[in-house]
């Protein structure tokens, strides 16, 4: 299974000395079967550092610097190894049945709150082309994701675009493009709105020897909750299903939860909040059994 290095540095650069409050950092993938976290450091600045979980099971990074600073730093690095779900098996079991998903009542309690749409579709526009894409009542809902995932995929233009949000779906169809994380959140509204359980997933893509849509930061795509499968990755910014290329941080309800990092800084002459410049930059590296870095790739950006 691949072995990767990821180093993530964020530097958000002031005009003049800030004082800083509390930072939210999402950074740390969790140590499952699917990914193994081998190393992970953080390098910051002098600060109060404290570690906790969110309600969604997220390891999450709550830093307070502790000196005034035209700059804030930090450099998350990661050693993963990748072990993804055998697709191949899953498709030929054929499970589950049928796209009208049935969750057993446990898991519906747990599940309901990624079942319910979080947008509106006032025009009708989304409703209807979300129709044009249904097939046989009888499709496999493997099957159907798929089918949704890679329409996305190959109908919309990839636009890089710095601007904090992400649009809704009326929003995505309307411009016939978006970046990952716009793509992300119309495959998750439109599989809730067939009555999946779909979740928002944020962290990092490697590509070797492939082609990517766009590059920069973090990456985003969608996980979709099948009987006796649990949660598949579905990435429509690149084609991707259940891919070792998909190296998961966090995952959340909406994208509003899923920023990587956020937090306050106050200017130190009249309080008042100092804009800021923030400068992202993301390698993924294979690493080979030896230790070395053989292979350097730039990922997709979620801004």
């Amino acid at each position: 299974m691949p072995r990767l290095k990821i180093r993530h540095e964020s530097v958000y650069a002031y005009p003049e000395p800030v004082r800083f409050g509390r930072w939210r950092l999402l950074t740390r993938p969790l140590d499952t079967h699917a990914t193994r976290l081998i190393e992970a450091s953080l390098e910051t600045p002098p600060a109060r550092i404290e570690w906790s979980y969110d309600a969604y099971g997220n390891c999450v990074c709550h830093l307070t610097p502790l000196a005034e600073a035209t700059e804030l730093r930090v450099v998350n690095t990661l050693v993963v190894e990748r072990y993804p779900a055998p697709l191949v098996s899953v498709r030929a079991d054929g499970q589950p049945a049928s796209a009208l998903v049935l969750y057993s009542k446990p898991d519906r309690a747990i599940l309901e709150p990624f079942i319910a749409p979080a947008t509106d579709d006032k025009g009708g526009a989304y409703a209807a082309w979300l129709q044009r894409l249904m097939g046989s009542p009888t499709e496999p809902a493997l099957d159907l994701l798929t089918r949704m995932n890679d329409a996305i995929h190959n109908q919309f233009d990839y636009c890089a675009r710095d601007a904090p949000g992400t649009q809704s779906p009326a929003e995505t169809l309307a411009s016939n493009s978006g970046t990952c994380r716009d793509f992300a959140w119309l495959l998750i509204e439109s599989a809730r709105r067939l009555g999946f359980a779909a979740r928002f997933a944020t962290g990092y893509l490697h590509s070797p020897g492939m082609t990517v849509r766009g590059a920069g930061a973090t990456h985003a795509w969608c996980e979709v909750f099948l009987p006796d499968l649990g949660w598949m990755e579905f990435d429509p910014t690149n084609g991707l299903v259940e891919s070792s290329c998909l190296i998961r941080v966090a995952t959340t309800r909406t994208w509003l939860e899923a920023d990587p990092m956020n937090g306050s800084a106050l200017s130190v002459a009249d309080g008042a909040p100092s804009p800021v410049t923030l400068t992202v930059a993301v390698d993924v590296d294979l690493v080979d059994e030896a230790g070395a870095a053989s292979e350097t790739q730039i990922i997709q950006r979620v801004a």
